[in-house]
């Protein structure tokens, strides 16, 4: 009886065998795996070219043989604009698909709502959005996990101020003198508001706000009748990339053609530069195509998303997803882990010449200790390609100036 009973179990043991040997491989397989977790609105430009970008980067990696031997894979999720999912997203992203990093966003409003499950897991953070500084407030001092690429409000209104004047100085013709700024109702556009009123605060600022037609807005004739009435040296709308056209076509019709015409979404329609409207635009932005000229860094990054996806990026978040990507993958590489402070002590030393045009490092901002960018760029529609006009040293073009009156396009 007794040996009957071993022989079952031995013959037990063989069948399982196969089934526990590829058990087995497969949780080695998981183990070799690095995976990076990102949170993108798919349905906007931003994010769908960010996470795009950040695929590009991943597939490269993968194609020089991974990081530390092993494999890469980026998870992306769909924040569809909602904080609510943008958050459920990070909590998946920690839980279910058990990722190294988080990587990605978009949106201020959106991130509020991820930052407590983040703050919950405290995985080693790259994020490429969210400019508010009430997002750096709820991220709050000591979280040395959380690393932020895009410039905060604030940062960003320091180098509009710098820029401009530089301009202004540059070319006598370029008044400054009044702002009036349209801005959606949102933390994005009523932060943008209340930084210019601060940082232009010996210059006349007026503004309104309008609902953006991303949150199913789209009627601006408020809003610009009240600028027309204001008369501004520059008008300036903070929005998203759904409002640019419409926004445009509203101005022309109500023969609205301030000497500088700004807008600041965080991207532009893929085909912008296309419409008659564009012509002499001037906007905000970290990266312009034009900026291949100037950087072989550029260059190359472009170059590699032209040829996997069969068009130039129209949105600085493409470089942006990208960096975010190959900033985490040097500090892994330096690091020879991805334990977390390893990779955080490792990042805290990258010095990452970026296709932005840039060298990246990170420096405390006014709340977080790892801030990276602190300065946008101002450029300009011409001839359908966006041109850097500010700061000098990347300009690839003369500004136009005034911006062309709608009725003799």
């Amino acid at each position: 009886m007794k040996g009957r009973l071993l022989f079952a179990c031995a013959l037990l043991l063989i069948i399982a065998a196969p089934a526990l040997i590829m058990a087995s491989g497969a949780a080695d397989s998981e183990a070799d795996t690095i995976k990076f977790g990102g949170v993108w609105p798919l349905g906007d430009i931003t994010g769908e070219q960010g996470s795009k970008a950040a695929q590009l980067a991943i597939d490269e990696i993968n194609a020089n043989g991974g990081l530390l031997g092993r494999t890469v894979e980026l998870v992306i999720i769909d924040s569809e604009f909602s904080p609510e999912k943008g958050a459920s997203a990070i909590e998946r992203l920690a839980n279910i698909d058990k990722v190294d990093f988080f990587v990605g966003g978009m949106a201020s409003g959106v991130h509020l709502g991820q930052i407590p499950i983040m703050k919950k897991y405290q995985k080693v953070t790259m994020w490429t959005g969210a400019a508010s500084h009430l997002a750096e407030a709820a991220v709050g001092p000591d979280q040395d996990w959380y690393f932020h690429l895009h410039p905060w409000d604030y940062n960003q209104g320091a180098s509009y101020v710098t820029g401009w004047n530089a301009i202004a100085e540059k070319y006598d013709e370029i008044s400054i003198d009044r702002w009036f700024l349209a801005y959606e109702e949102g933390p994005f556009g009523s932060s943008s508001f209340e930084a210019t009123k601060m940082l232009f605060s010996d210059l006349e600022v007026d503004g309104e706000a309008f609902q953006t037609a991303a949150a199913g807005g789209g009627d601006y004739s408020a809003v610009i009748e009240r600028a027309k009435k204001y008369n501004p040296d520059v008008f300036i709308w903070a929005g998203y990339d759904a409002d640019a056209l419409p926004l445009m076509e509203q101005s022309k019709t109500l023969n609205f053609s301030p000497a500088l015409y700004v807008g600041a979404p965080p991207g532009w329609p893929a085909d912008f530069g296309n419409s008659p409207l564009a012509e002499n635009v001037t906007l905000y932005g970290m990266w312009a195509p034009a900026i291949n000229a100037v950087s072989d860094v550029s260059k190359r990054f472009s170059d590699g998303y032209v040829a996997k996806y069969g068009a130039l990026p129209a949105t600085y978040f493409a470089p942006l997803g990208y960096t975010a990507i190959m900033i985490l993958a040097e500090a892994v590489e330096a690091a020879g882990t991805v334990e977390k402070d390893a990779v955080i002590a490792a990042l805290e030393a990258i010095k990452y010449e970026s296709p932005l045009g840039e060298i990246i490092s990170f420096e405390p901002s006014n709340v977080i200790s790892h801030q990276g960018i602190k300065n946008q760029k101002i450029l300009q529609w011409q001839n359908g390609r966006q041109e850097v006009i500010w700061p000098f040293e990347f300009a690839t073009a003369e500004p136009v100036y005034p911006f062309t009156p709608w009725g003799e396009r």
